[in-house]
């Protein structure tokens, strides 16, 4: 069975860099698609981004285009979300979720424990 653990969240100032792991166990995680998920409070989840498992053309919420980019790490069976230029409203725990193409939030019924990630100065 698929095990995802997300990491690398905590707080940045405004402007600022985080890249978030999500490790997989148990199987391969190239042959999955990855998405990246956040929830911020008092809204509702949304994916972030999200790579397929040709790695063609990966997805990304127009609020983070250009900032956030999403990559795989085959040999670490690893995800990465590298946010970049981070604000404020970017503040939320992050999830990551594997599935046969790219999904959206509501597509899934349970979650991860996720990385909190705090933009403030």
């Amino acid at each position: 069975q698929l095990q995802l653990v997300e990491s690398g969240g905590g707080l940045v100032q405004p402007g600022g860099s985080l890249r978030l792991s999500c490790a997989g166990s148990g199987k391969t995680l190239n042959n999955f698609a990855i998405g990246w998920f956040r929830q911020a409070p008092g809204k509702e989840r949304e994916r972030v981004a999200c790579l397929d498992r040709s790695d063609g053309n990966p997805y990304y919420l127009d609020a983070v285009k250009g900032r956030f980019s999403i990559s795989r790490d085959n040999a670490k069976n690893t995800v990465y979300l590298r946010m970049t230029s981070l604000k404020p409203e970017d503040t939320a725990v992050y999830y990551c979720q594997a599935s046969s193409v790219c999904l959206k939030a509501g597509d899934f019924r349970s979650w991860g424990q996720g990385t909190q990630v705090t933009v403030s100065s």
